[in-house]
């Protein structure tokens, strides 16, 4: 695994050991970001399920303003940390070590507000379908704290999982497929 473009580019990134964390591809990355490409320059981004943080460095490598990470799992979290401190990366993210319902009923009450953000990537593991259903409901709910306006969420799931076309406000505007995955995209007040 290793970061695709920009500032880190070809730095390599670890990935925790076993099976409980499936990292994204490097392929489906670089399809990832060729379509958020005109999003990324000084965005703050939200990788929720965030495991070894290969998605929220590249688009910090990209030039995102600002990357919170959510993970909740220790292996997942020490191997994250590592990444950061391999790429010498000091400031620019935030991390919490919870449950992305916990992170996200916390930033929709929290005093002063975090900065809305302008992406939002999840990617929760493949076999916890309740997730997908509980991220997007609460980040579909309208929580007008967590997203920017114009925001766009894309969830990373089984090419044969099906998600709803709508959660909320959230609609989703594209599905794009490669091999086993796919990512569905969905725009924020759509």
């Amino acid at each position: 695994m290793r970061i695709i473009s920009g500032t880190y580019r070809s730095r390599i990134l670890k990935a925790p050991p076993g099976l409980a964390t499936r990292p994204t591809s490097d392929r489906l990355r670089e399809t990832l970001f060729n379509v958020l490409a005109p999003r990324i320059e000084g965005a703050a981004f939200l990788d929720l399920y965030a495991g070894s943080g290969a998605v929220g460095l590249e688009a910090l490598s990209r030039g995102a303003a600002s990357i919170m990470f959510v993970e909740r799992e220790p292996a997942a979290l020490k191997v994250l940390r590592a990444n950061l401190a391999a790429l010498g990366v000091r400031s620019g993210f935030h991390m919490h070590a919870g449950t992305v319902a916990g992170y996200l009923h916390s930033a929709a009450k929290a005093r002063p507000k975090p900065e809305p953000c302008a992406v939002v990537f999840l990617d929760p593991p493949y076999d916890a379908a309740q997730e997908y259903e509980a991220a997007l409901d609460l980040l579909g709910a309208g929580p007008a704290e967590i997203l920017a306006p114009g925001a766009v969420v894309v969830a990373e799931h089984r090419r044969k999982q099906s998600l709803e076309d709508r959660y909320g406000e959230l609609k989703r505007t594209r599905l794009l497929e490669q091999g086993d995955a796919a990512l569905s995209f969905y725009s924020a007040g759509g």
